[in-house]
């Protein structure tokens, strides 16, 4: 399927949700897919993950039997899920229904769009700083620590997520790093799914020093290339607040919002 160039918000919305609302086409080694009912859901990883339709088309007292059943499987694996809801997800209720459940809103982001042909100039990194695909256990093993620096928190699942992901789908998985001094100051990659009109940006946390100097912007712009170069029309992005305002200032437009509720185990045993 291809888009119309003068597709406005809302057909890119229902390609969206057409297109990308299924199972991944790369997955770890160790995770698999099932379905249960109109979901699916991801098991093998850090934590579950559920992925959902645009419209559910289970209400009530189904539904609550249905995201019962989520928490219920993950529970006896010991592990949290995540359910990424969408902001224009039916029925309306489903966020006040995985409250009720247990699950937590975590930060809400947006769903941007934008055209690879608009974003793959010549944008370079800022003096000091290269740009070169990762594709050593060496350099997975970095990025997990440049994440985990930024984020102040153990990153080495992502890390292992990342390498994984590349050995089994090099071409549809591409990793970038931005490096100064031969040190990792930012990593961002890209998810191919063949047969579709869009590929997935991701990443693109920076160390502090070098925020508001034209890595992100480089690295965007790099990874537009190499879509533009395959033929894919469109870029999308679940951005944060922090980079939404530097992509909508590159040309991407906003089709909806993303919010993960989290249901995390309770904590077992007793301090000593």
């Amino acid at each position: 399927m291809t888009t119309d160039d003068t597709t406005g918000p809302g057909r890119l919305l229902t390609a969206y949700d057409d297109q990308l609302r299924g199972a991944p086409p790369v997955l770890p080694d160790g995770v698999t897919c099932e379905t249960d009912g109109p979901l699916t859901r991801m098991v093998g990883q850090f934590r579950g993950f559920v992925q959902a339709p645009a419209d559910l088309g289970v209400t009530g007292a189904g539904l609550d039997a249905l995201i019962a059943r989520q928490r219920d499987y993950f529970a006896a694996r010991g592990e949290g899920v995540e359910w990424k809801v969408r902001g224009h997800d039916r029925p309306a209720d489903l966020p006040e229904r995985l409250r009720a459940a247990g699950f937590v809103p975590e930060e809400q982001e947006t769903v941007l769009v934008g055209r690879t042909d608009l974003l793959a100039g010549d944008s370079a990194p800022p003096d000091g700083v290269t740009i070169r695909r990762a594709t050593a256990d060496a350099d997975f093993t970095a990025i997990a620590g440049l994440l985990g620096a930024v984020w102040d928190m153990d990153m080495g699942f992502l890390g292992e997520d990342l390498r994984s992901r590349v050995a089994n789908a090099p071409e549809d998985v591409v990793v970038f790093v931005a490096e100064a001094g031969g040190e990792p100051v930012s990593a961002a990659w890209i998810v191919f799914r063949p047969g579709t009109d869009f590929a997935g940006l991701w990443g693109g946390s920076t160390l502090a020093a070098w925020r508001g100097r034209g890595v992100y912007r480089a690295l965007v712009a790099v990874r537009a290339r190499l879509a533009a170069a395959r033929g894919v029309p469109y870029l999308q992005v679940d951005a944060s607040d922090d980079s939404a305002p530097i992509l909508r200032r590159l040309g991407f437009q906003a089709i909806t919002t993303t919010t993960p509720y989290v249901w995390t185990p309770p904590a077992t045993g007793s301090p000593a």
